[in-house]
């Protein structure tokens, strides 16, 4: 049996294209002792994965060229030689852009089991995954959010954006986004909760934005989620309140270069604010604290979320290009199966 694979090609000097992927067909590997086959069923496309594809130096080592493209995955064992796994469990990990992962299961947290019966598999790699928990870190333990103060996310449409609103409004919080297009800003307010919604493409620049703040966020902003970077943060640092929180996950605005300076960095010495960058695979000791949280409020049902499904693994390259691109419309999936 064969698996199919894909790898990165070349590393890209600006925006990617489908032709720094090659698609790669191998036998499919026998497991030895210790080892387990998984089926992989679900494949989670990240804005994390464009920077592993520079050489530079990061907060990671670079995707290897000619080598499985990193990701995380959702799937089904269906051979196993490790007394703690069984054909049929379900697992999630990091398995990568393939059909099917070879994994020493010896080797802590390289699996882990999930229950696929009470909300779909696929939300393993998603709300209930890193997304979700990126979300609920950078909300509670840099944003700090309390009642009646207000949030502000942008990219609010997306897996980890959508997740950062549903909180605040839980937290008793006004929730602001930053969304590309009329439709995801209604998604954003309509069925997501939130108080209110901009649509940076229509504005033209960070004085329109920051009239749009003004009105969205009368009283200021108190926490801001930050996943783009560029004139949506400018903007925003002009609305911070006295002593405002910024969890900084993303700055997806300069993932293919050209990233903008900030206009006026002394804001953050005039409102004392609280810059934090974070990497949520830093802090695995709220991994289990998150997930039972998110997984109340999924089951629920007061926790929603939305996916842009791929259909196969020879559609991962193309829509990896335009989830950086914005195309999605929620969480990034490629079905593998």
């Amino acid at each position: 049996m064969t698996n199919q694979q894909i790898v990165l090609a070349a590393r890209p000097t600006g925006a990617p294209t489908v032709d720094h992927f090659a698609l790669r067909t191998i036998d499919r590997a026998e497991p030895a002792d210790g080892e387990i086959v998984v089926e992989q069923q679900w494949l989670s496309l990240d804005p994390y994965m464009r920077g592993r594809m520079n050489e530079g130096k990061s907060y990671a080592a670079p995707q290897p060229l000619g080598e499985v493209m990193i990701g995380g995955t959702v799937g089904e064992v269906i051979e196993s030689k490790h007394a703690s796994f069984k054909a049929g469990d379900t697992v999630v990990g990091m398995g990568g852009w393939q059909q099917y992962q070879l994994a020493d299961a010896s080797q802590p947290g390289v699996l882990r089991k999930v229950d696929a019966t009470q909300v779909p598999l696929s939300a393993y790699i998603g709300v209930l995954g890193m997304p979700g928990v990126t979300a609920w870190y950078g909300l509670n333990r840099i944003c700090q959010p309390k009642a009646g103060q207000t949030i502000v996310v942008s990219a609010a449409s997306g897996a980890v954006g959508s997740v950062v609103g549903q909180l605040a409004k839980a937290h008793g919080c006004r929730a602001v986004g930053f969304a590309g297009g009329a439709d995801k800003c209604k998604y954003v307010v309509e069925e997501l909760g939130f108080d209110a919604c901009i649509d940076y493409k229509a504005h033209k620049d960070v004085k329109s934005l920051i009239k749009a703040l003004k009105e969205a966020a009368p009283d200021g902003v108190d926490g801001y989620f930050e996943n783009v970077g560029g004139d949506i943060l400018d903007a925003v640092l002009t609305q911070m309140n006295a002593f405002g929180r910024i969890a900084v996950c993303g700055m997806i605005s300069g993932y293919n270069g050209g990233m903008q300076p900030l206009a006026q960095p002394a804001l953050i010495l005039q409102s004392r604010l609280t810059v934090e960058g974070f990497i949520v695979g830093e802090h695995m000791e709220v991994w289990p604290t998150a997930l039972k949280e998110l997984g109340a409020l999924v089951i629920s049902g007061k926790l929603k979320f939305r996916e842009s499904v791929a259909p196969s693994i020879e559609q991962a390259p193309e829509a990896f290009v335009g989830l950086l691109k914005g195309k999605n419309f929620g969480k990034q999936l490629v079905k593998l199966v």
